[in-house]
Formats: structure tokens, C-alpha cells, sequence
């Protein structure tokens, strides 16, 4: 038997039934224990090795096996662990490590995130996966659907924000009625220009005809996973490129949205639109349009003023002239406007949110937020929050989303990411890249149903075949 076919019928049979296997500790068992968590990190270059660091802070945590595709990033986590075990092929590591390990965390380009998921979880392995959830609406859904199935297996998405202090004081404050109900929220990524099919000249449309010899330290097969066989680029895919490409990522707004749509989720309890619509330019043959705007219909909720629309913005311009802010001044890279009956609310990526128009009126239901914030932090070593504000407190920008995770694992409270929660904000994130191929067109959407109602073109592009020898059962 090759090892091709040998890992082929691995992943088969460790997704036929979905089911934890015998040997699999649960959270509460292992916790009761007072052993370590056993942790395994699949990819680990780049945000995979700043993931790897911050699992690295926590006491209980025992990393005992890495892997990556890439022999160079490989051998660099190597040495962050010394004695960790060493793997290419993320198969082959799970079939190998049996009950070696208890949870797996998956930090590699979009389209292998489900893929490596799934048989884990269908493993009875915890899974840390980074944002967004999936490649495609299908996906996302299923990796819900397993999480729901399996309520022992602690999950979370490596959307970092959500667990920060700037985020949890938005979320408190909006929650708290500081502008009233909302009306419309508007978020905007207009510095990656980059992952659009326009950051060379002229733009690139589709993959160049010609072929590299690829590194040696890279196993190209691997990388590729389970999308369609292309030749290897140099520079154009490994290692950030690849979210230029539909193939393997979702552009500005599948690398981004996931952090700016998650307070607005998050506090106002929205799940799924009821329609979306794609304005300005349709994207290219196989990369992403350089100019988008979104606009997508939510069903309201008790903290929306009726329904609400939201906006995303991708690379271009974003519609402003109505906010009470500084015209003259340019928008941060990254960030979001909630449009309440009361006011306004200013989030720029990672900063403190702001109230406008600036009122005393406020003043307690701020403090309050941030109390509550404090209160769910934990920070007891801080004296005096009504005194001081919370969100000046610059080294705690993560609380930590990481130990969240590996506290969860070890039966100790909850992640705040669950794959329950992260998969329908995935879905509404990854719908824009579909529905912006048709643009000037309203797209029904039933979410029950995970359907376009009126345009069958589009449900074809909610999932995938994967590749010859790829297969993972329910999913592709």
C-alpha cells in the first residue's frame, strides 16, 4: 500500500461516523486529572508562529508535535520546542499521534482550515482554527454542525480581537443602549490592496502561464491540499499571496471581515442576512475585485432599530460624508462606524471604541461597560476602574483568547469563539465573495436552507469538489 492510498483511507475512515474514539480523554477528565494539555500545531510560519508563541504562555499547555508543509518554518518551531515531534503531513501526524494528543490547532491558508478541522474533531480532538472558519459557505456550516454534534470537544476561531479589551467595551457599551438601538453599522479594510488581483500592473486576473521550480523545503502537493492541481509560482501563493486567490483564501474581506463583522455579531446578536447585494467593480477571473462595496440585510433583533444594514467596504472608497467625523482626515486602514438612534459609534481595528457625538450624558453607561468588562476579565490586579479608563490599559489587548482555549480543553469556563457561534459569522463574511460576482444583483438568502433563493448560479460557488485523494467524508 503507498502512502498516498494509505492516507486517503485514513481520512475516510476517521470521518465516517463523527464519533470520539474510546481513547480520547474528555475536557473534564483530563482536567480532573491535573495533567497538561497535549497540544499538536499544524502550521506553523508566519501567524502560525505567533499562535504557536501565545500557546506557549500558558502553564498548562505541553506542544508535543508540529507541523508544517514548509521544511524552513518547520524547523524554526523546532527550535521554540525542543523535543516536539515532526511532521510534514498534517495525516499522517493525526494517525500517528493517536491518543498522544488531545487538541490540534490549525493556522494554515483558508482552504485546508475545514479539511484538518473536521477529521480532527471526527478524531475527538479540541480544535483552535483561525479565522475566517472556512473557504466556503458549506464548510463553515458543517464545521458548526460537527462542533453541535459533539458538545464534549471544545472549539474556538483564532479571531484574536473578540477576546480583546477594545471589542469586549464595544460590545458592553453597544449592549448597554450607549447609542440607542442601531440602525446601520458600516466596516471597511482599505489597506490590503495587496490581496486583490490589482496589486501588480496591470492587474492580475488569472494565474501567469509559466512555471517555478519549487523550493526545495516546500512540499507543493501538500500546500495545495485539497484544491485543484495548478504549477508553482514563485512569490505568487506561499507564503501570504495565497488570499489573493479563490482558490485557496478570500481576499481582503475573508482575511479581515472576520474582525470587524464580529463586535457587530457579537452585540447585536445578529446570525444571518436576509439579502445581500455587491456594488462598484466585479472581481477579476480568479482573484478579487480591487473596488467593493457589500451591502447586506440583517433581520433585526431587540438591540436594532428594525432592520439593519450593514456595509462592508473592500479596498475602495467608503461612504462617510454623513458621519460627525473629521472629512479632512483619513480613515484608519481598518475599522467600523455604528450608526444608533442616539448616536454614533467609532471602532477603529484594535483601538478604543468612541461615542459620537461626545456627551456627559454617557459617562455612567460607560463606566458601567467597562466595570462589566473588568468584572469578565478577571482583572483584579487593577484598583479603581471607575477612576481609571480600562481602555487606556494597553497591555491587555488580548485577555487572552489563546487561554481561553486551553483553559476550556482542561474543563475550566468557555471559549467565547465557538465553532457554533464562529460558523454563521463565517457564513455571512464568506457569502460577500460569491454574492460580489454579481454585482448590482439582490441576493435572497435563506439561511435555514443555506441558499440563494433567486439565483442558482450562485449556489454553486457554496462549495467544492476536493481533489482526487482528498476526500473528507461530508465535506468535499
Amino acid at each position: 500500500m503507498t502512502m498516498k492510498t494509505s492516507r486517503r483511507t485514513f481520512l475516510q475512515g476517521a470521518a465516517l461516523a463523527g464519533t470520539v474514539g474510546p481513547w480520547i480523554l474528555s475536557s473534564r477528565s483530563f482536567g480532573a486529572e491535573g495533567r497538561k494539555l497535549r497540544h499538536a500545531s499544524i502550521g506553523v510560519g508566519r501567524r502560525g508562529d505567533g499562535d504557536l508563541r501565545c500557546f506557549l504562555t500558558h502553564p498548562d499547555i505541553e506542544v508535543v508535535a508540529l507541523c508544517d508543509v514548509d521544511r524552513s518554518f518547520l524547523e524554526a518551531a523546532a527550535k521554540l520546542v525542543p523535543g516536539a515531534r515532526l511532521y510534514r503531513d498534517w495525516r499522517v501526524m493525526l494517525e500517528k499521534e493517536g491518543d498522544r494528543i488531545d487538541s490540534i490547532s490549525a493556522t494554515v491558508p483558508n482552504h485546508m482550515h475545514a479539511p484538518i478541522a473536521v477529521t480532527a474533531m471526527n478524531l475527538g480532538k479540541h480544535v483552535y482554527c483561525q479565522k475566517p472558519l472556512t473557504h466556503s459557505l458549506f464548510e463553515s456550516r458543517r464545521m458548526a454542525e460537527v462542533a453541535a454534534a459533539n458538545p464534549e470537544l471544545v472549539t474556538q476561531m483564532g479571531v484574536q480581537t473578540h477576546s480583546g479589551v477594545q471589542y469586549r467595551a464595544a460590545v458592553a457599551m453597544l449592549q448597554a443602549g450607549v447609542i440607542g438601538k442601531v440602525k446601520e453599522a458600516h466596516s471597511w479594510d482599505i489597506v490590503r490592496f495587496y490581496y486583490t488581483g490589482a496589486f501588480v500592473d496591470p492587474p492580475m486576473r488569472r494565474r501567469p502561464d509559466r512555471e517555478d521550480p519549487v523550493p526545495e523545503e516546500l512540499d507543493w502537493d501538500l500546500w495545495l491540499g485539497v484544491a485543484p492541481k495548478r504549477p508553482f509560482v514563485k512569490d505568487l501563493y506561499h507564503t501570504r499571496w495565497w488570499r489573493r486567490w479563490r482558490d485557496f483564501g478570500g481576499g481582503a474581506q475573508g482575511d479581515m471581515a472576520g474582525h470587524m463583522l464580529d463586535p457587530v455579531f457579537t452585540a447585536l446578536e445578529i446570525v444571518s442576512p436576509s439579502w445581500v447585494m455587491s456594488y462598484r467593480s466585479p472581481p477579476f477571473e480568479e482573484t478579487y475585485s480591487p473596488n467593493n462595496k457589500l451591502h447586506y440585510r440583517f433581520p433585526g433583533t431587540k438591540y436594532t432599530a428594525g432592520d439593519l444594514d450593514y456595509f462592508w467596504y473592500d479596498t475602495g472608497e467608503v461612504d462617510k460624508a454623513d458621519w460627525p467625523i473629521d472629512q479632512k482626515k483619513k480613515l484608519p486602514g481598518d475599522g467600523s462606524m455604528l450608526v444608533g438612534e442616539q448616536g454614533y459609534m467609532y471602532l477603529p481595528h484594535g483601538s478604543a471604541p468612541e461615542i459620537l457625538p461626545k456627551s456627559k450624558d454617557n459617562d455612567a453607561i460607560v463606566k458601567e461597560a467597562l466595570a462589566e468588562v473588568a468584572r469578565e476579565a478577571d482583572l483584579d490586579r487593577y484598583d479603581g476602574l471607575g477612576k481609571k479608563n480600562l481602555l487606556q490599559l494597553g497591555d491587555m489587548s488580548d485577555l487572552d483568547h489563546y487561554h481561553q482555549f486551553v483553559n476550556a480543553c482542561l474543563g475550566k469556563g468557555k471559549t467565547t469563539t465557538p465553532f457554533e457561534y464562529s460558523g454563521p459569522l463565517s457564513e455571512s463574511i464568506l457569502m460577500g465573495t460569491i454574492v460580489n460576482r454579481f454585482p448590482e444583483e439582490k441576493l435572497l438568502w435563506d439561511g435555514k436552507a443555506l441558499s440563494f433563493t433567486n439565483k442558482p448560479e450562485a449556489n454553486e460557488r457554496l462549495r467544492r469538489a476536493y481533489r482526487d485523494g482528498w476526500s473528507v467524508e461530508g465535506l468535499g
